[in-house]
């Protein structure tokens, strides 16, 4: 049974940092497409990170480019999103998600497996 676990998700100040966490367990991240997204209400869900099988290949979008940071422990089996200079637009609920494509995905509809979600909560 696949299960993707988020933690890490809080309150923060504008300008402050995050790690969020996606446990896995029931597939290997280093063998699928990891992304994190995120939604907020009467939105659609956006992805902000993507890596690759290898880890050699990532992908953000615009809104986060040079600020969020994604990133994977094999031997953990966890997936890593760091967020720095954060800002009130960055609140939303943050998801783990995998996929079983063979090249880096920002769509939503090529990831299978999600996570529940965690609530990132940026005051300005």
């Amino acid at each position: 049974q696949v299960q993707l676990v988020e933690s890490g998700g809080g309150l923060v100040q504008a300008g402050g940092s995050l790690r969020l966490s996606c446990a896995a367990s029931g597939l290997p991240v280093s063998r699928r497409i990891m992304g994190w997204f995120r939604q907020v209400p009467g939105k659609e869900r956006e992805c902000v990170a993507a890596i690759s099988r290898s880890g050699g290949n990532v992908d953000y979008s615009d809104s986060v480019r040079g600020r969020f940071t994604i990133s994977r422990d094999s031997a953990e089996n966890t997936v890593y999103l760091e967020m720095n200079n954060l800002k009130p637009e960055d609140t939303a609920v943050y998801y783990c998600a995998a996929s079983s494509k063979l090249i880096v995905s920002m769509d939503h509809l090529d990831y299978a497996y999600w996570g529940q979600g965690t609530r990132v909560t940026v005051s300005s």
